[in-house]
């Protein structure tokens, strides 16, 4: 017990930088996902095209690997970030490839018969799209937007990697210093789980209530 809870502060200190990662990672994925769902449901093919092959070089990529991408390659290239910049953008830009399909499945959903309706009674594309389409797609889109963000508050883990000060980081510090693994490690995984649990059950809440 006395070890727990000197190992408490810093693994805390830790879990606050895991928070600051995951939720601008989860903006950062989620403008670069909208644009690129809008993208590749353009009509110009010259739009399509290429945004579905963005979307599809993002997923294939392993997110560890964008993420040194980031912290290593792009200092070569004159562009220098901090480690916490790396990663966010690098799990950003990682994850934005799943959302733009989140996004694109959440569209494509909304009943046709509803664009049409508005545009017979004189509505542009640009207003049918803010007024009638994305309320609908946000709402279906929701609960494996939701999803989404509990992987990426998981898989912010993998910033540790370039150096960032979250967690994980903060446990591999702890344990290498006291050769206390089994305590640390297991300690990391409960304050894991004391932040992901939550978002499942409020997604398996959400989802239920969207289904009445």
């Amino acid at each position: 017990m006395e070890n727990v809870l000197q190992f408490l502060p810093l693994l805390l200190s830790g879990a606050i930088v895991t928070v600051e990662v995951s939720v601008l990672a989860l903006l950062v994925s989620s403008l670069l996902g909208f644009v690129l769902a809008l993208l590749k449901l353009s009509p110009n093919r010259w739009l399509a095209y290429p945004a579905s092959g963005v979307v599809n070089v993002i997923r294939g990529l392993p997110i560890l690997i964008v993420l040194f991408y980031m912290y290593f390659v792009l200092p070569e290239l004159g562009i220098d970030l901090t480690a916490f910049q790396a990663g966010v953008l690098g799990l950003g830009i990682g994850y934005s490839g799943y959302q733009a399909e989140i996004f694109r499945g959440g569209i494509q959903a909304v009943d046709r018969g509803q664009t049409e309706a508005a545009q017979a009674i004189g509505m542009k594309p640009a207003m049918i799209m803010r007024r009638v389409t994305l309320p609908q797609a946000l709402r279906i889109s929701i609960p494996p937007y939701a999803n989404t963000f509990t992987m990426i508050l998981k898989d912010s883990s993998l910033v540790s990697t370039i150096t960032v000060a979250e967690m994980t980081h903060a446990g591999q510090l702890i344990a290498s210093a006291t050769f206390q693994n089994m305590t640390v490690y297991t300690l990391t995984a409960l304050l894991y789980l004391a932040m992901s649990l939550p978002l499942l059950y409020l997604v398996n809440r959400l989802e239920r209530h969207l289904r009445r």
